[in-house]
């Protein structure tokens, strides 16, 4: 018999789930919400799993569980710094539980001065990339082009117009709205000759494409380079944030506790170096091991065949999507230029709110995508359009506890797992959602802005329920 050919989906678990539908029926599970978080790689559920035999404290530990365990942590440490294109001694690894909280980490710990205390973020900037800042220096914000792409010339100019004050630049290295993929080192090369630094936040552009953080004596280089485990494959609480070694041995951490000391006295403390000075606390080994075994089974495939895979199949999604009447796909709609982005769609059903046609691709048709504005508000306002005066009246309701109004989009965002089948699904779903073939009855939580339908009754328990 021949060969059955080998699929990406083999590499996971879960993918062949049956959900309830709204009518009774029952349906595989699609998902397309990948931007927000993934499934485990079977690799990852099995390195966990093993190692939960020999899970024990790490560091400092005489027994041989615990020798093991910080050896493998400090190995998941070294992983990271490779996979992302960094020099063992010369960049170190911080872990943490996620992108959001290794930014604020860097943002408390990068060393401003009152000469120097300005960050330059974009206007496409996910709230994780731009909030942190806020609360340290002054924060600069790069326009966008009405195609929701970086404007290189505004970003020149606000270079040369803070030259001397600029400390940072902050960029996404793909877009989690757009999917746009900025060029990172281009960037940097420019950020560097203006004296300032660069961190690319890489939760989105990881997964999806090789980052290679390049020799600091490259003007090109990237200096600090953060991402999220659960958006590769491996959602165990983990994030990683990789820089330069010798910034993070100086300075007073921003979180204080045991495992990051040389010796503490009544009055004084003698912190310990890097990366531990900045992991208070009993550290999530488990997720750092779950992390380097995504990374070891990604490196298995190669970026490059991920990277094609999902260019072929963003490509065919924007081949079928405009046969949709009534849609309008925001960003790039062009097939031919699938290399240049990853593969997050963001649409509008014409004449549908966005809340609703979420609601009923999940109700109806067992498809997960994502509606809203996807933590980047300014993004999404300058794609939609939103003047000023609509932005201050949404503002207005949001506060006053109504979004039933708020702008936003439905996104579809696509795994290394996802098939054409799961595309021809979302298109024929829309299909019936835009000539109005749906069957449920919804009713809109204005608190929250989401439609439920009446007689949803799912009975989670049948699902999943803890030991009694």
């Amino acid at each position: 018999m021949p060969a059955v050919p080998f699929s990406y989906r083999d590499l996971y678990n879960g993918l062949d789930v049956i959900v309830p539908l709204l009518n009774g029926s029952q349906r595989c599970y699609v998902n397309l919400d990948n931007a927000a978080s993934t499934p485990p790689l079977k690799a990852v559920e099995s390195a966990v799993a093993r190692f939960m035999t020999y899970y024990s404290s790490v560091h400092r530990g005489t027994g041989f569980k615990s020798q093991l365990a910080t050896h493998l942590y400090e190995e998941a440490r070294l992983k990271v710094i490779r996979f992302l294109g960094g020099s063992v001694g010369v960049h170190t690894c911080i872990f943490g539980k996620n992108t959001t909280e290794m930014v604020n980490r860097l943002a408390l710990r990068f060393p401003f001065t009152e000469q120097k205390n300005v960050v330059l973020v974009s206007m496409m900037e996910h709230h994780s990339n731009d909030l942190p800042w806020r609360g340290v220096a002054q924060v600069l914000h790069c326009n966008v082009l009405p195609d929701g792409r970086l404007d290189e010339a505004h970003f020149d100019a606000l270079l040369e117009q803070y030259r001397g004050r600029l400390a940072l630049v902050a960029i996404s290295g793909a877009s989690n709205v757009t999917g746009y993929i900025n060029p990172i080192h281009r960037l940097a090369e420019k950020a560097h000759a203006a004296g300032a630094q660069i961190m690319v936040d890489c939760a989105q552009l990881a997964p999806h494409r090789r980052v290679n953080m390049g020799d600091p004596a490259d003007p090109a280089h990237l200096d600090y380079v953060v991402i999220s485990a659960h958006k590769m494959y491996a959602p165990y609480g983990t994030g990683a944030l990789v820089g330069l070694r010798d910034i993070f041995e100086r300075g007073m951490p921003d979180h204080r506790g045991g495992g990051q000391v040389e010796f503490v006295t009544e009055n004084e403390v003698a912190w310990t170096g890097a990366p531990e000075r900045d992991e208070a606390g009993s550290p999530n080994t488990a997720g750092a091991v779950a992390l380097a075994a995504a990374i070891s089974q990604l490196e298995v495939i190669g970026m490059d065949a991920v990277a094609a895979h999902e260019a072929e199949l963003t490509e065919y999604a924007l081949r079928k999507l405009p046969q949709v009447p009534g849609l309008h796909l925001f960003g790039s709609s062009d097939p031919a230029w699938c290399m240049n982005r990853v593969g997050v769609i963001p649409m509008q059903l014409e004449g549908i709110d966005h809340f609703l046609v979420g609601a009923i691709l999940g109700y109806e048709f067992g498809i997960g995508v994502r509606n809203g504005c996807f933590c980047a508000h300014p993004y999404l306002l300058r794609l939609l359009g939103v003047t000023e005066a609509e932005s201050l009246r949404v503002r207005s309701d949001i506060l006053s506890g109504n979004r039933a109004n708020m702008p936003g989009l439905v996104r579809a965002s696509f795994g290394l797992y996802n098939t054409t089948e799961d595309v021809d699904a979302l298109v024929d779903a829309l299909n019936h959602i835009a000539r109005k073939e749906f069957t449920g009855k919804y009713h809109q939580n204005n608190a929250t802005g989401e439609y439920l339908p009446e007689g949803w009754n799912p009975h989670f328990k049948r699902y999943f329920r803890w030991l009694d």
